[in-house]
């Protein structure tokens, strides 16, 4: 059976998403005056609220309607929400809990987790190169634990809820946007009623704080939508294993923002973690320079 074949809109997509995802640490740090939960039911309100205009004006409202009458559809939907929804919440409270060294090591581990998957669920193969580079990235990620000491629990809930996330969204068949309007739709209500709980009790932050704080809550949405489209889509574009090695993407940079902007440890163990990452990376490169470049009819 002939394998299918990464399409370069999609690898091009999903590369700018994770750089995205990389330099948001920056956006939930702006927020540390909010608590995670409150900025995570704003994140899915002003989401819902941003995409709105867009799937009307793009004409989507009838394929949307569809695939809420499609009981699988909705189903693998639901619980695609739900586990891209608890991804976030954990990745805002510990990005202001300084624990951004932690996401980034949940990031790698999340590459090797969507490349088992891609073997196992989807019967891909890996060749002995992306396996060569599975083995470094498997110790890279081995001797980020070690440093970190006892078990990341932080780390392995962003890698096992986000690797599992982009399965059910490449195997559901709706569109990237539509899926992710579904997605923001079925979680709303409850971010919806945190926030008037939130209200009732007097503890809601939103325009009680500066005109920035609330500015930066609004732009949530946008945050939210652009990079998730863009990941939605080049996970429908390309291969679950090589999905697999660029989102150490994210993971980079968010890492360095951790090291020399906000001063988190870095010593000697973790550097030859970086090293051996970064070795894994330069092995799917080379295998990538290899292949001999497609015959155009």
């Amino acid at each position: 059976m002939t394998q299918p074949k990464d399409q370069p809109a999609g690898v091009v997509a999903a590369a700018i998403s994770y750089a995205i995802w990389g330099v948001v640490v920056a956006y939930w740090k702006a927020l540390g005056g909010v608590s995670a939960w409150e900025v995570l039911a704003h994140r899915v309100l002003w989401c819902l609220v941003f995409l709105t205009p867009i799937v009307v004006s793009l004409g989507r409202v009838a394929a949307i309607r569809q695939a809420l009458s499609s009981r699988r559809s909705l189903m693998a939907l639901a619980v695609s929400a739900t586990l891209i929804g608890f991804n976030w919440g954990i990745f805002i409270w510990a990005v202001q809990e300084g624990r951004i060294i932690e996401t980034s090591l949940g990031y790698y581990i999340n590459p090797l987790l969507a490349i088992a998957l891609g073997v196992v669920m989807m019967g891909e193969r890996l060749s002995r190169w992306r396996i060569a580079a599975f083995v470094l990235a498997g110790a890279g990620v081995a001797v980020q634990a070690v440093a970190l000491g006892g078990l990341p629990w932080v780390s392995i809930v962003l890698a096992s809820s986000f690797a599992l996330y982009g399965y059910v969204r490449k195997v559901v068949a709706v569109a990237a946007l539509d899926g992710l309007f579904v997605e923001t739709l079925l979680i709303a209500p409850l971010a919806a009623a945190y926030a008037v709980l939130l209200t009732e009790q007097g503890r809601l932050a939103f325009g009680q704080g500066s005109s920035l704080e609330t500015l930066l809550l609004i732009g949530a949405g946008p945050v939210t939508a652009v990079p998730l489209w863009l990941f939605s889509v080049g996970a429908r574009g390309v291969r679950l294993s090589t999905l697999g090695f660029l989102q150490y993407i994210a993971p980079t940079i968010s890492l360095a923002m951790a090291v020399f902007l906000y001063h988190e440890p870095f010593g000697p163990v973790r550097a030859l973690s970086f090293a051996l990452i970064w070795a894994a990376l330069a092995v799917v490169s080379a295998e990538a320079l290899r292949r001999p470049a497609p015959v155009r009819a």
